[in-house]
């Protein structure tokens, strides 16, 4: 009997390269971003494209279908549009409802976009996560152009690999690493935003600057109240700055695909991703990324691993920057009088899979990994929140 074994070892390096570009005014024909941008790999072709548009976008901006239109009717030499621009619906409800990421996918193949071709989406985190999911199956993956109209768009969601949609009642819980061909932000979007939304981003950039950037995290403080006074000028550099240092993170961390077991730039979201599930997603995520961000700072005091002074300006800059950081389903309770909030904890360690590994501040402006949560003190700091928000700071 032949027992011999043999095996080939096989290594592959893929490298990304995408381009996150800031500009104003996007799809006005002047404007040549779009343009260059399609053309950037120098394809002797003309450049053809499927248009997805928010439907909260295009409520805000009743002209804008009419504009992207134009847009490839003024450079028609360089770009053919795959049909209209195709409305969709908008917020969390287009994650909910895994029949429409099959539209999405069936109108793709039914106007022929093929690898060659383009799906630009334009709109908020939540449509970006489902059409790209689409996108990212159909062929085994469509170039995608993302154009985010949300401060959490340009500054977190909208310049990541990931993409996924919300599933048996797990956030993300279906989706794909699917690194967009490019990302335009176009800060004439964030001008439409109610305030509510106008504000969802800036939670990640307190995330980000507490665990990276003190020098970012001194700025936050000092600007806090520009935000919710609607600071155009504060809230791009802001989101400039954040997705810096998320772009940073991605192409320096060594694990952009998440095969390993930490989620470094998800501080403060075990938490969030569950009280956002909790109340039917009617907080919203910034809103849930704000509570959660400070109940593990609130926890990582209490381990010595911030002062009381960094806690104290972590608390007064979300507070100032207008987040309603309280919210009661941080304090249910099960039959046995157990946090149901917890859970979140097995549901970030099962994402994953290995050991829980949840990331928390280690000073200001940078991190570290833990795998244990002392329930206890986590308890107490779901009540200390509750007085943070109380006081009249």
């Amino acid at each position: 009997m032949n027992t011999e074994t043999r095996t080939i070892q096989q290594s592959i390096a893929v490298t990304w390269e995408f381009p996150v570009t800031f500009t104003h005014g996007l799809f006005t024909p002047g404007n040549r971003v779009l343009l260059d941008t399609l053309g950037r790999l120098h394809e002797n072709r003309r450049h053809r494209a499927l248009v997805f548009v928010d439907g909260h976008v295009a409520g805000a901006l009743p002209r804008l279908t009419g504009e992207i239109a134009g847009y490839f009717s003024a450079h028609n030499a360089a770009l053919e549009l795959a049909g209209e621009p195709v409305v969709v619906p908008g917020g969390e409800q287009v994650k909910n409802d895994f029949s429409l990421v099959e539209g999405f996918m069936r109108l793709m193949l039914e106007r022929h976009i093929d690898r060659q071709s383009y799906v630009i989406i334009v709109g908020g985190g939540a449509v970006m996560d489902a059409v790209g999911l689409a996108a990212a199956l159909v062929h085994r993956g469509l170039r995608q152009v993302r154009v985010p109209t949300t401060v959490l768009g340009q500054n977190d969601a909208g310049v990541g690999v990931k993409n996924g949609v919300n599933y048996l009642g797990g956030k993300n819980a279906v989706g794909s690493f699917a690194p967009p061909f490019a990302v335009l932000n176009d800060f004439r979007f964030l001008t439409t935003l109610p305030q509510r939304d106008w504000l969802c981003g800036v939670a990640e950039a307190w995330k980000v600057a507490i665990i990276r950037d003190t020098t970012f995290f001194n700025w936050l403080c000092e600007n806090a109240a520009k935000f919710p006074a609607r600071d155009a000028a504060a809230m791009e550099h802001l989101v400039f700055r954040c997705a810096d240092e998320h772009l940073s993170h991605i192409r320096s961390n060594g694990d952009p695909f998440e095969y390993g077991r930490a989620r470094p730039l998800d501080f403060g979201h075990w938490s969030a991703h569950k009280i956002e599930l909790m109340s039917g997603f009617k907080i919203s995520h910034g809103e849930a990324v704000a509570s959660g961000v400070l109940l593990d700072s609130i926890y990582a005091s209490y381990m010595g691993w911030i002062t009381e002074t960094d806690l104290d300006r972590i608390a007064r800059g979300l507070k100032e920057s207008g987040f309603p950081l309280w919210h009661d389903e941080l304090d249910a309770r099960d039959s046995e009088c157990r946090h149901l909030v917890f859970a979140g904890l097995r549901d970030f360690q099962e994402h994953l899979g290995g050991e829980l590994t949840v990331t928390f501040p280690n000073g200001l402006g940078a991190r570290h990994e833990v795998h244990e949560i002392d329930l206890d003190k986590m308890a107490r700091a779901v009540h200390r929140l509750r007085e943070f928000v109380a006081q009249k700071r």
